[in-house]
């Protein structure tokens, strides 16, 4: 774990000017352009917003913009496990000929998206603030919240993309994943429509606790469930630690697996 992140910082550089460079070509070529990170989120709100609130009737004031506080976080998440999980077989030209260590791959898809989460925040604070949802001093938590998500997301990136080299139906099979994972997840309902029965079951799922705790932060102006962040933070340390040590474990054949 210690050579992991020592080479992590040791090609910080490099890593700066491989996100740099995601951020910039992602839309490269489309008449929007940049705009598509501000769009792309506005458009499934609405969708979801459509569905959920006009056809499926959820009963719930202002719920776009609740739904809007977990969507944005999830697109995060869902964004980087997606193109991750091919990073290294796709930059496998990169690793034979420049020799850079492998886990920088995973790891500029991951802060690529954390950038365009980070460029949506404003858009979401537009939000809260049209639909009349006061912010205050439960954003002081959100740097918590992210860096949890961040330290998440790297351990499940870095597995999965590790996993995919030697088993190529990962990608195929985390899409489905995400899909199921994504309904499960409290982003298009509040808490208080899961049966009490099944709350506790919000707890075992990471990303679900984490999506809790921005809708407490945004939407309902208070400082999230302590308790809930703990699990959250072990969860995150955990995947972390397990991620790393499945990087480490097979990438002396990322090689001749490429």
């Amino acid at each position: 774990m210690v050579r992991f992140l020592s080479e992590l910082i040791k090609y910080r550089a490099l890593i700066n000017s491989l996100v740099s460079k995601e951020v910039r070509i992602r839309y490269r070529g489309s008449l929007m352009g940049f705009f598509w990170t501000f769009l792309n989120p506005i458009l499934l709100m609405c969708v979801y917003a459509l569905v959920f609130s006009v056809y499926l009737r959820i009963e719930m004031e202002k719920y776009a913009v609740f739904m809007f506080c977990g969507l944005i976080p999830w697109l995060w998440f869902s964004s980087a496990a997606l193109e991750g999980v091919t990073s290294i077989v796709d930059g496998g030209g990169l690793l034979t000929r420049a020799m850079i260590p492998p886990q920088i791959l995973p790891t500029v898809r991951v802060l690529a998206n954390m950038v365009n989460f980070l460029l949506s925040l404003p858009m979401l604070a537009i939000f809260l603030v049209g639909f009349g949802v006061r912010l205050g001093w439960a954003l002081t938590a959100l740097p918590i919240v992210i860096a949890l998500q961040l330290l998440f997301t790297m351990g499940f990136v870095c597995a999965t993309s590790a996993l995919n080299v030697q088993f190529r139906d990962i990608r195929h099979l985390l899409a489905n994943i995400i899909t199921l994972w994504f309904f499960i997840s409290p982003i298009l309902y509040p808490m208080d429509m899961i049966p009490a029965k099944y709350r506790a079951l919000v707890n075992l799922n990471p990303m679900g606790m984490l999506v809790v705790a921005y809708q407490d932060i945004f939407f309902y102006n208070r400082m999230p469930k302590w308790d809930i962040l703990g699990v959250a933070t072990l969860f995150s340390f955990l995947t972390l630690v397990i991620g790393i040590w499945i990087f480490n474990r097979m990438r002396e054949n990322f090689a001749e697996e490429i």
